[in-house]
């Protein structure tokens, strides 16, 4: 029996990879200087992996900005616009590579970032592969090589990681009409075969190559161009050792064509689907081995080793433990790094959790109670996972009856609107009096330094309650002049309150904790800290309504209330794995209603609520989609639905393809939606447009992600677009997300230019 693991985080237990990139970005570090953080965090993880004693510790699952990026540069799929880059004098490849992710603007060239997407159903984003007709590829990083020399100088022959070539091109967008991107297979297979045999002369013995769309839904082309390039591959390389992963849910159909291919192991994610293991070890052929994932790569919880030994002990009684692998279910990229930082945690729920160190660790004690062992130390480990186990089940934290019982007794009343959009649109004009083209942002303005500085002296006890008060509400104004200067629209009061836009609310809410050092990568330098839901959730006081009250206070235009929505929540947090996710989603929805009824109270007559995941939640398979779509959409319209017809409820989106579910976002019935639509220069607009969307939207027309400022005549012809498949009477003008990470500079630059772009495209409209 051996154990390994798909990846381990590669941001540093302190965010060194963070601070490390945006230095560099900022011309702070130089780029040697920013390669020895990454080294050094490379060979942290490597020899905590080796002192736990896992026996295949993988390579290149570091990145400095996103692994499915890395592959697009070591196979050469570089668009023609970044070509110039490369040819800069002083730009190294990272420089190449940071400008693929976040755009360039500087040296006398302006070209726009790659497009970024959801990686599958979790909160990580990826850099989205393009893909032209005839595209040749050609190895054109030595990362891999690189990474592989540095753990074997470390003393470990790594197990280097890939993205399988047929996910690979799965995951990128075709850019050109009449483009079937599975038929590049044959274009990018000499270069797979090229860094195998690269890796093979430095002496790797284990290859694992992730491939995630096992677990989906594919098409019968995709299945034979899966058999076609593990042939290959093996018929290349028959010594090597293939590990073919899959993740975040169950083989099922893809099934047999999994255990046919030519490899050495299988990996399973049993975290996900624990049903497909009687499926798996009946159709397992001799030849394959299997790995177990059975602790959870995305989830925060303690696994409960016995639940766990019962599947070790069937697997081997049918295989043999020879033929048994033990591992998390996925990379664990998506848990923090280390629980041994957080020492403020209840110490009662902290003896629940699990991060990615105590994962290893759990991933080598399962291996050897399996085997048998009479290592006193890991006995006791059994014994007081027992312990947690239960005393979990039956903690008087987690379960509050009130909450329950209002959750049971939720009608259908409760999530409608007292009329139809059409006559809640006429009150809504009446009363809000808004131009063609509104104008308006997302919710957050940036949080500089200062700001944070303020926040992190106030929870040290450095500045009062009552200094802290005074200089947020001196920014806030601030920005609502500003605001008011420049002509947007509709106002926000800019969050400069918030940490993030799920913890903020979380902190409020009964029934989550906090870590100080919970980090996970949500794309490039960004970084979340994900709330902890545990018990049953409800709001005890007013979350947002001061904030709120103080900036409509100040203007005579409107301010919306921002608030995030009761998916998002869900879905950005680490969540309670005792009762259905819909019932924890469902008690949120009726804590963010209670805000949202408060906030119109108060004189708040915009009412934004966040959904960013909605998209994100959906499952993998699209058989299991209309019972999530049901309990998601009900939640948000119980969150909206307790306000009169003139409180205009809109709701954001960001980084998501619609077309599947763009009912099932209709019948949300915010009054006004806003999503990202720059990067795919209003491609995802058509959704909306196919349906006949009938309430009103906002396609982002500014790019936040990326540090480059757009020029008003771009923003005209993506509003140009926009007309084209939209109604005018129906559009908004904003960004595609909020502001919080970018700078003031380049903020009001693009915001000037924003609102220049609308009213100049008001003006043609109305000639």
């Amino acid at each position: 029996m051996q154990t390994h693991i798909l990846g381990y985080p590669r941001i540093g237990s302190k965010r060194e990879l963070k601070k490390a990139c945006e230095q560099y970005w900022s011309g702070k570090i130089v780029l040697e200087e920013l390669l020895t953080v990454g080294r050094n965090i490379c060979n942290q993880n490597w020899n905590l992996q080796k002192e736990a004693g896992i026996d295949l510790i993988p390579c290149n699952d570091f990145s400095y900005y996103d692994q499915i990026l890395d592959m697009s540069l070591i196979v050469g799929a570089i668009p023609t616009r970044y070509h110039e880059v490369a040819l800069k004098r002083n730009n190294s490849e990272l420089d190449l590579y940071f400008a693929m992710a976040r755009g360039y603007q500087k040296d006398g060239l302006d070209i726009t970032a790659m497009e970024m997407t959801k990686w599958f159903d979790t909160n990580y984003h990826y850099i989205v592969p393009e893909f032209y007709k005839n595209q040749q590829f050609k190895l054109t990083s030595s990362k891999i090589f690189n990474e592989f020399a540095g753990a074997k100088q470390a003393g470990i022959n790594a197990k280097p990681v890939i993205i399988g070539l047929v996910s690979y091109l799965l995951l990128g967008k075709e850019k050109e009409e009449g483009l079937d991107k599975l038929d590049l297979a044959q274009n990018i297979l000499p270069v797979y075969v090229e860094i195998l045999s690269k890796l093979q002369e430095q002496g790797a013995e284990w290859i694992q190559f992730d491939e995630p769309f096992l677990s989906l839904d594919i098409t019968e082309k995709a299945k034979e161009t899966y058999i076609t390039v593990y042939s290959e591959l093996r018929k290349q390389f028959p010594t090597l050792k293939f590990i073919v992963a899959t993740y975040f849910d169950g083989l099922k159909d893809n099934l047999s064509l999994a255990v046919s291919l030519p490899v050495n192991v299988l990996h399973v994610d049993l975290a996900r689907n624990p049903e497909q293991l009687e499926d798996v070890i009946n159709s397992i052929p001799e030849n394959l081995s299997l790995s177990l994932g059975l602790v959870d790569g995305r989830n925060i919880w303690k696994n409960d080793f016995e639940k766990s030994l019962a599947f070790i002990n069937k697997t081997v009684e049918k295989l043999g433990s020879e033929r048994v692998f033990i591992a998390p279910s996925c990379s664990l990229l998506h848990s923090p790094c280390d629980l041994d930082f957080e020492t403020n945690l209840n110490p009662e729920i902290k003896n629940w959790l699990a991060f990615a160190k105590q994962k290893v660790k759990e991933v080598v004690n399962l291996k050897e109670l399996a085997s048998g062992t009479e290592n006193q130390d890991i006995i006791n480990d059994f014994e007081e996972n027992k312990k947690a186990v239960s005393s979990r089940k039956t903690s008087s934290l987690i379960h509050n009856n009130i909450v329950k019982q209002r959750a049971e007794a939720v009608t259908e009343e409760d999530s409608q609107r007292k009329n139809s959009f059409q006559i809640r649109r006429e009150e809504q004009q009446k009363a809000l009096q808004l131009p063609l083209f509104p104008t308006t942002t997302i919710g957050s303005f940036p949080q500089t330094t200062e700001v944070r500085s303020w926040r992190a002296k106030f929870k040290k006890g450095e500045l009062t309650a009552e200094q802290y008060d005074a200089l947020l509400k001196e920014e806030t104004q601030r920005t609502i002049r500003w605001q008011e200067e420049i002509g947007i629209d509709v106002l926000v009061h800019g969050e400069f309150e918030r940490n993030d836009m799920v913890e903020y609310f979380g902190e409020q809410l009964e029934g989550f904790v906090f870590t100080k050092n919970g980090w996970v990568q949500s794309y490039g330098s960004r970084c979340v800290k994900p709330p902890i839901i545990f018990g049953d959730v409800s709001r005890p006081a007013p979350m947002t309504v001061y904030w709120s009250q103080y900036a409509q206070s100040q203007t005579n235009q409107w301010v919306k209330g921002m608030l995030t929505g009761p998916v998002t929540i869900l879905q950005w947090s680490f969540v309670r794995n005792d009762q259905p996710r819909s019932e924890t989603c469902k008690q949120i929805a009726l804590a963010i209603r209670d805000e949202v009824v408060d906030l119109e109270k108060a004189g708040i007559r915009i009412i934004q609520i966040d959904e960013p995941a909605i998209r994100e939640g959906l499952p993998l398979r699209k058989t299991e989609w209309q019972n999530y779509l049901k309990w998601a959409v009900e939640a948000f319209r119980i969150s909206a639905s307790g306000v009169e017809n003139a409180t205009q409820i809109h709701t954001h989106m960001c980084y998501s393809e619609f077309n599947d579910i763009i009912k099932n976002i209709a019948d949300m019935d915010a009054d006004v939606i806003t999503i990202e639509c720059s990067r795919s220069q209003m491609e995802l607009l058509n959704a909306f447009a196919d349906f006949k969307y009938p309430n009103e939207i906002g396609p982002g027309v500014y790019d936040i992600h990326s540090p480059r400022v757009p020029s008003k005549e771009e923003m005209i012809e993506l509003l140009k677009k926009a007309q084209d498949v939209i109604p005018a009477h129906q559009l908004w003008v904003n960004p595609d997300c909020g502001l919080k990470t970018r700078h003031w500079e380049e903020t009001e630059k693009a915001l000037i230019a924003m609102v220049a772009a609308a009213k100049e495209a008001a003006v043609e409209y109305s000639i």
